[in-house]
């Protein structure tokens, strides 16, 4: 539990100064917005903790100390202020003070700006689910979609088609007259994945070659699990994959947040405590092996990012409320979870 004790002490202090600094109801408020970015971000914990292990212990303690202060102040509080900055052509001082002075105004302007962050969310997204099923994998989830999704798979570069296909859809059905925006922010989004996982990939591969040369210099490999951790250069890019995940995650809550309070302190105070235990979390899994213990479990968390993918471009025309959104994760998470134990239980001879 020692992943979590960061998360305890930073939540009682954000509690307790938000009674003693604004009274009882805005407490109320941040523990509730804190509840529901947990409870709709299990997901994102997965998906992080499958990239996280293949970190060093060095980066997994940088990712809950200076990726905490990205995605707290920087996602939850600054970002926002960014974008309405630059949709509303106005300074990021003269944003807080809408925020601050004009709540109203700064939620209409931060919603305007959603087209853009879905399109980019969406395509970034969507590539993490594509890229996973069409990997060929050896004992897969639900058979039926991703034998045939593997096989299909030996096509260069069919998950880039693919994720292209869904934008130009989106940007003639779903767009309206937001299209241009959406195309240019989706191919931004498909760029900074490739960008960003191609050369974490790259440096990945170069760092184990460089291993590979030291181990048959000296005649023993350090290589004792059979999966080094990733360091240097490769760990540096996987971090940053892992901000821009989180933050495609986060931007849609944000707005959603906009249900309970339209008060941006409140909002930050709230989701950066649900940060807290994803990070928390996400590093639990991790240390716990629990990926390894239920293996479909990543699964489920892909089949739930290809669904946020899905959804998050749906928004750009029809309005889906967070609750469905969280469900969906939660209920793939769940089946997964429920099928893993049962195989586990086969694979050990209890059925």
């Amino acid at each position: 539990m020692k992943a979590f004790y960061g998360s305890f002490f930073m939540t009682i202090s954000i509690l307790v100064g938000s009674l003693i600094w604004a009274g009882p109801e805005v407490a109320l408020l941040v523990l509730i917005l804190g509840i529901l970015e947990v409870s709709l971000s299990f997901d994102n914990a997965v998906v992080n903790a499958t990239i996280l292990k293949r970190m060093s212990v060095f980066w997994q303690q940088l990712f809950l100390t200076v990726g905490i202060l990205i995605a707290v102040v920087g996602m939850r509080l600054l970002f926002p202020i960014i974008i309405v900055a630059i949709t509303a052509k106005t300074s990021p001082y003269g944003v807080i003070d809408m925020a601050l002075n004009n709540p109203a105004l700064y939620e209409a302007n931060l919603t305007s700006a959603h087209p853009a962050i879905a399109a980019f969310g969406g395509i970034f997204l969507l590539m993490i689910a594509l890229d996973f099923l069409f990997e060929d994998r050896e004992n897969p989830w639900i058979a039926i979609i991703e034998k045939p999704f593997a096989k299909l798979g030996g096509v260069e570069s069919l998950s880039i088609v693919s994720a292209l296909g869904i934008l130009l859809a989106s940007v003639e059905w779903l767009a309206g007259v937001h299209g241009e925006t959406v195309l240019l922010s989706g191919v931004a989004g498909l760029v900074t994945y490739l960008t960003v996982n191609g050369l974490a990939g790259f440096f990945e591969v170069e760092a184990d070659e460089n291993d590979d040369e030291v181990s048959g210099i000296s005649g023993s490999s350090k290589k004792a699990s059979g999966a080094m951790a990733v360091t240097g250069k490769a760990a540096f890019f996987l971090f940053l994959y892992l901000e821009v995940l989180d933050a495609s995650f986060s931007f849609d809550g944000v707005i959603g947040a906009f249900a309970v309070t339209n008060q941006i302190f409140v909002i930050a105070a709230g989701l950066g405590i649900g940060a807290l235990y994803v990070r928390s979390l996400t590093v639990y899994l991790v240390r716990q092996g629990t990926l390894e213990e239920y293996e479909f479990l990543e699964h489920g968390a892909h089949y739930a990012i290809g669904a946020l993918a899905l959804i998050l471009f749906v928004t750009l025309k029809y309005e889906v409320p967070e609750v469905i959104t969280g469900l969906i994760g939660v209920a793939f998470i769940g089946l997964a979870f429920i099928s893993s134990v049962r195989s586990k239980k086969i694979r050990e001879g209890a059925i």
